[in-house]
């Protein structure tokens, strides 16, 4: 068994729409990066990165590389899990947390678990999705920002 802890954030912007969990959410305003910015993706990615001891995501899928620009995050995802398949590994589960003041997620989590499941070969029941405010403090309380951590445990 290996263990992988990922963080990810991103600024949120008017200008962007808002993908989580590899799903279009509704929302005032969306989130911004060289990619779509799904930071639970991204944070997903990490822990699985770390897990194996190979670096981040920003190793893996540069931001100074213009073939990323705009690249949905599922298929960073879909690269990521084709790796640790390689390296005889598979995710047995993640726990995440996505901590932001709007909107509110946990009507989509199911959606989200559905779309998590897919992409990494397990059963929704493997992965947990929890949300929390940041209680109008900093950044993310002034709704400028969002934040994902992930934690994800691989099988041999």
């Amino acid at each position: 068994m290996r263990i992988g802890f990922g963080f990810d954030v991103h600024q949120l912007s008017e200008d962007r729409e808002f993908w989580l969990g590899g799903i279009k959410i509704p929302a005032a305003k969306g989130i911004l990066g060289h990619s779509d910015a799904d930071v639970l993706l991204h944070a997903i990615c990490d822990a699985v990165f770390g897990a194996l001891a190979l670096g981040d995501i920003g190793k893996h899928f540069p931001d100074t590389d213009q073939s990323f620009k705009g690249i949905d995050s599922k298929i960073l995802l879909t690269k990521t899990i084709e790796l640790i398949h390689q390296k005889g590994y598979r995710i047995g589960n993640i726990d995440s947390s996505v901590v932001l003041q709007q909107p509110k997620i946990m009507p989509y989590a199911d959606d989200m678990r559905g779309c998590i499941a897919s992409l990494c070969h397990i059963g929704i029941d493997d992965i947990s999705i929890k949300a929390t405010t940041n209680e109008k403090m900093g950044f993310i309380g002034r709704e400028e920002g969002i934040v994902a951590y992930a934690v994800v445990l691989l099988l041999k």
